[in-house]
């Protein structure tokens, strides 16, 4: 048995949601009704892959909600921490536009959906409307292997894209937060950012590629020059001091030397030489 519940489930929600064809999952075959919902019961989804909206975005989408209401309805689940309140599923945008836009309820389906299954739908809808920033994506994905045991498989299966295109966007995860700041965003782009993954300076050079308007592979040829550099250094100092050697460059220039011994003996010889 699949993790995601396709077949009549997902023929049910389809309907059940005007047609909508963003969401492609969801366990179960209950009635689902359309009721209305108070805005004020209705919490945002803490597991939510999406958390940036931009203003602008919002604005556009609370003028039409105040001009023709709210076209589809958001899918939400009863809160299991706030009993009498809803979690949302997928629809936040269209419930904060609403209480944007004066509305003091919104049409929404409730479905009894487990914990995976949620984080599956809101992921789903996400990504397929291209509404996530690269960031976001790589946390969903991570969300999804580290809290509800899915593998790589099991989220290529979910997401309909390669196991190669899923790899690449978690790397990005490991940036510093500096640098994932700056693609959040969208001042500089994933696969500009993707270039930095494996340097000691990411931000630094985040900072130079921006200033200097680099291309992507001026940026992989600049990051190239700067490990070759680095990697020189490092082999001059473990051929002098006969140790292991780490560099590590931080913001500005500044950094740290890391020298590893095996022993004692290895240790007072690698003082001898660096204090001669």
């Amino acid at each position: 048995m699949s993790k995601f519940g396709l077949g009549r489930g997902l023929a049910d929600i389809k309907t059940e949601m005007t047609g909508t064809s963003e969401i492609s999952v969801l366990a179960g075959g209950e009635r689902v009704v359309v009721r209305n919902i108070p805005i004020a019961n209705i919490i945002p989804n803490p597991d939510q892959p999406r958390k940036t909206f931009t203003e602008s975005e919002l604005k556009d989408l609370t003028n039409s909600i105040a001009e023709k209401g709210v076209l589809q309805p958001i899918l939400v689940r009863n809160s299991s921490k706030t009993p009498g309140n809803y979690e949302i599923i997928a629809g936040e945008r269209r419930w904060r536009a609403s209480g944007a836009a004066g509305l003091s309820e919104i049409p929404a389906l409730v479905k009894t959906v487990s914990d995976d299954n949620a984080m599956e739908i809101a992921l789903i809808e996400n990504v397929q409307r291209e509404n996530l920033n690269p960031i976001e994506e790589a946390a969903a994905y991570k969300n999804l292997l580290d809290n509800c045991a899915y593998t790589l498989g099991d989220i290529v299966q979910l997401i309909g894209k390669s196991e190669s295109y899923i790899r690449n966007i978690m790397r990005l995860g490991s940036l510093p937060e500096s640098v994932k700041d700056m693609v959040e965003s969208g001042e500089l782009s994933a696969s500009h950012a993707r270039t930095l993954i494996k340097s000691d300076d990411a931000e630094r050079m985040a900072r130079e590629i921006l200033a200097k308007k680099l291309t992507v592979e001026d940026t992989a040829k600049m990051v190239k020059g700067k490990d070759d550099d680095a990697n020189a250094d490092k082999r001059k100092l473990e051929s002098a001091l006969s140790v292991p050697v780490k560099i590590k460059i931080k913001k500005g220039g500044a950094g740290e030397i890391i020298l590893s011994f095996r022993n004692k003996f290895q240790m007072e010889q690698l003082i001898e030489k660096l204090c001669q």
